[in-house]
């Protein structure tokens, strides 16, 4: 790896089931830190890693008026390290990923208050002390994260605007405005001068900084600077800076503390809570390991699973073993029905041969009841075969989802066995402890439709991976797609760089074997005689030899009579080196009641860098309703919290309304996500050589999750909050910019602008209908999405430093008005006479670290932390290897 460095990933499991972190009296537990399998052993990171963690613990208990801390962790270590005290992992799961830089941050898409997806610390990072110089301690900056994860506040540093107007003068951005300091621009020579003043802006030039003085009054703000000795405190609402300009504010509009009491996950337990009668106790620790991947999967076969069910199952088995399982894992198989049976016990996947041999296993023919307990029962029995128990052992459990015996019986007892369990239901009425078997052992929940023309099952079965954090390793979806015909079925599929390795193509028909052709870019054309044909199994299937050509394949398939048709390609990175290019998907609920709007989330990334400029397209189904398809946009606004940062996401508003006579709970799988890029993602760090990806596809499968309305309409959702409004004053024109948001939410057009302004923020922010108006007859908004940009004159003249702001509120047809937009604001500064000018102009760079001590390093973290929001969410800076905290 040369000079490369390794990444570690922490990562911590944020839902509300038992798989996530939980706040179990004033004591945090089930919080997961799992280290990337990529990082060569040293036993040092444990140390450290529980020395962080200890140390935040009590720095957060002072920080929350002494309510919480930390009491549980659990440290998962790699496959491939060697140790003698590693415990069996139960459901904890190594998703740790590749990413980039030193600098500790945290991922974070959803909205103010939302949790975030994960914390990334590296190797590096906790294994270098002479970093606590440059960030403060790593218990601090680790309560700075977690900030960020649990209760989703942002920064209030601003690395790209560090400086702002405020009633004339030149403030830094920070909060709260109780930090005092001074402004230093650091010469190559290691001397300190004065700050010079950009004529466009007056504000200070690039490389201005701003030092904070050592001894403090004020102890906040830790969103700001954690690494200062006084700062020990989150930002009340009393000492919040409301008008700097950062992403707190942006997209929050109130304090942390305000935030955290009000609109966490924790909001209801940290209000209630008592503050603790002493210090509480360092925090306790296990390290755990998962080895080998076992795996059994438990296949209903009764009477209800006859037709087209118990072929599509057989089918999505075999893609599941030929192209999914890795090598090595061990893989099991049983049946259930009026009794349930071992047709594989636990078998090591050492070769092609084995897994047909499993294939042939696979059961064919449906009858008898469905008594899920026994096959439950008879799987763990399977996979406790291993080494005694089902600890982090997975199960696959297909199902018509309508048990004949009580199933809620031997949930309790599957749950508690410390298998993960991932349930497929054939059915939106699936019994309910299938879903909560699944959200409980850190396993997924599908409820794919059993239409001929849906892949629905397949894309289930491929979406089971149990990640290592390598995805090199990994199978990756290229193209998902089906059709009713009785012509030609056509259609190109992009083999980009990244992948090619292992490629494969399945063809599913329905009644009579199609006639195919598959073409390479280069024009090599397969033909049936060049596929593998399984009758029984009404496939066709394409493994292309070595490593598949890039390019744009193009597929001809012409159907002998009227039916359905459905392909599935898929294929893995050619190259160790080149991680592919991947797409998770994601859902801020789990189930809703319709009165707060869902959204849905797809990350695209190459190795943890995001790709921009993607076409993305979600499609949302429910057994009773017809397809909803949604672009998803990553533009900023909306539902989108950042831009360009390869996050793409949008509002699901379009919910149906339930017959409740019928079923209580409308299901809606997350089937599919297709990406078109029309752009280059950037160029891989880990190869010397230029890798130009002119065009991909992937498609990715999300879990299910439940939507229940009770009332005969779906509810009306006023347009999106504005988050990106900005203001500039041109001599004695106001120039504002934002995007358009939606009639509901941030779709359609909303019908009309309110916009406001004053000279007092709090005053706009807290009473918008006491601002000063501005005509807006002429205003129409655009589609949401769209750039608005709206300029006029105001009937006072502003004099020099003067300071305005200015807010936006939209409305829709049935007149539901938006939340007030973020408050932008503009100053007219002409330029000043002189440069900003330092209390003593002749101090040194030695004398002035000495006098601050690591104050002056502290600064850096400033950019750190703006680089979360900047470097990290574009994810443009240097490559290797990284550590995370996930959900």
């Amino acid at each position: 790896m040369g000079s490369r460095m390794m990444f570690v990933l922490l990562w911590m499991l944020l839902s509300s089931t038992s798989t996530g972190i939980k706040l179990d009296g004033n004591g945090y537990v089930d919080i997961v830190i799992a280290i990337s399998s990529k990082v060569t052993q040293d036993n040092r990171l444990i140390d450290k890693i529980k020395e962080m963690v200890t140390e935040g613990s009590l720095y957060l208990y002072h920080a929350l008026d002494e309510k919480v801390y930390f009491r549980e962790a659990t440290i998962l270590v790699p496959p491939e390290w060697n140790g003698m005290n590693f415990t069996k992992a139960r459901t904890e799961i190594d998703n740790a990923n590749p990413a980039y830089g030193v600098e500790p941050y945290t991922n974070q898409y959803g909205e103010c208050g939302a949790e975030g997806e994960f914390i990334h610390f590296t190797p590096e990072y906790l294994l270098n002390d002479t970093f606590i110089q440059l960030y403060g301690s790593k218990g601090r900056i680790f309560v700075h994260e977690w900030a960020h994860l649990r209760w989703g506040v942002y920064d209030e540093c601003n690395g790209e605007k560090p400086f702002y107007h405020s009633n004339g003068r030149i403030e830094a951005t920070r909060c709260s405005k109780n930090i005092g300091g001074q402004f230093y621009d650091v010469t190559a020579g290691g001397s300190l001068q004065q700050c010079r003043i950009d004529p466009q802006t007056s504000l200070p030039t690039e490389g201005c900084m701003f030092f904070p003085n050592r001894n403090q009054i004020s102890n906040s703000s830790i969103m700001f600077l954690p690494g200062l000795d006084p700062v020990t405190a989150f930002c009340h609402e009393n000492e919040h800076n409301y008008e700097a300009p950062n992403m707190q504010n942006k997209k929050c509009g109130k304090a942390t503390w305000t935030v955290i009491f009000e609109d966490s996950v924790d909001k209801d337990a940290l209000r209630s809570l008592k503050p603790l009668q002493s210090p509480p106790p360092p925090p306790s620790f296990k390290v755990v390991q998962r080895k080998q991947r076992v795996v059994c999967l438990i296949l209903d076969v009764s009477g209800s699973m006859g037709g087209s069910r118990i072929l599509q199952q057989q089918q999505a088995a075999t893609h599941f073993l030929r192209n999914i399982v890795e090598y090595e894992a061990r893989v099991g198989i049983v049946q259930f029905s009026t009794y349930a049976s071992t047709l594989s016990p636990l078998t090591t996947i050492d070769s092609d041969t084995t897994k047909e041999n499993l294939i042939i296993l696979l059961p064919k023919v449906a009858g008898g009841s469905t008594n899920m307990c026994l096959g439950l029962s008879q799987g763990l029995q399977v996979i406790q075969a291993d080494n005694g128990d089902a600890l982090g052992d997975e199960i696959i459990f297909l199902t018509d989802g309508q048990a004949t015996d009580n199933i809620a019986v031997c949930v309790p007892s599957a749950i508690q066995s410390g298998a993960i369990i991932h349930t497929l239901a054939f059915s939106n009425s699936a019994a309910r402890e299938l879903t909560e078997m699944a959200n409980k052992t850190g396993g997924k929940f599908l409820s794919p439709n059993d239409k001929t023309t849906s892949n629905q099952l397949m894309d289930a079965f491929a979406s089971l991976t149990l990640s290592t954090g390598d995805y090199t390793k990994e199978p990756v979806q290229l193209e998902s797609i089906g059709e009713r015909t009785s012509d030609w079925f056509n259609g190109t599929v992009s083999v980009d760089q990244t992948v090619g390795n292992k490629t494969s193509f399945v063809i599913i028909y329905e009644l009579s074997s199609p006639i195919i052709y598959i073409q390479s870019p280069s024009g090599l054309t397969y033909t049936q005689t060049n596929m593998n044909h399984d009758g029984s199994l009404k496939t066709v299937f394409l493994k292309v030899p070595r490593t598949a050509e890039p390019g744009d394949w193009k597929y001809s398939i012409q159907a002998t009579t009227n039916q359905a048709i459905t392909l599935t390609v898929t294929s893995q990175a050619p190259q160790a080196d080149v991680p592919p290019i991947t797409v998770k998907t994601h859902m801020n609920q789990k189930s809703s009641d319709g009165t707060k709007p869902m959204i849905v989330f797809a990350e695209v990334s190459q190795n943890y860098r995001p790709v921009i400029n993607a076409e993305v397209w979600a499609t949302l189904e429910s057994e009773t309703g017809s397809p909803q398809t949604l672009q998803l946009l990553d533009n900023g606004a909306g539902a989108d919290a950042i831009k360009d940062d390869g996050i793409y996401s949008r509002y699901f508003i379009k919910m149906v309304n339930v017959n409740k006579s019928l079923v209580d709970f409308n299901r809606y799988p997350l089937q599919l996500i297709s990406i078109v890029v029309h752009l280059n993602p950037p160029k891989p760090p880990v190869s010397d050589e230029p890798l130009e990806v002119v065009n991909f596809t992937r498609t990715a499968t999300g879990e299910s999750f439940e939507v229940t309305l009770s009332g005969t309409a779906p509810p009306n959702f006023p347009p999106n909050r504005i988050t990106d409004l900005s203001a500039e004053i041109q001599e004695d024109t106001v120039l504002l910019n934002w995007t358009a948001p939606g009639e509901d939410l941030d779709q359609g057009t909303a019908k009309s602008y309110e916009i406001r302004w004053s000279f007092d923020l709090k005053m706009l922010q807290f009473n918008f209908s006491n601002g000063h108006a501005v005509n807006t007859t002429a205003v129409s908004p655009q589609k949401a999405g769209s750039v608005e940009q709206h300029s006029f004159n105001l009937n006072i003249t502003i004099q020099n430093g003067t300071t305005l702001f200015f807010a936006v509120q939209s409305e829709d047809k049935q007149k539901a008005k938006s939340e007030t937009s973020n408050i932008a604001q503009a100053s007219k500064i002409l330029p000043a006479p002189k440069p900003l000018g330092i209390s003593n102009p002749d101090i040194n760079l030695t004398v002035f670290v000495i006098s601050l001590c690591v104050v002056t390093m502290l600064m850096c973290f400033i950019f750190a932390v703006v680089i979360r929001a900047v470097k990290f969410r574009k994810r443009s800076a240097q490559s290797d290897m990284a550590l995370i905290i996930t959900n």
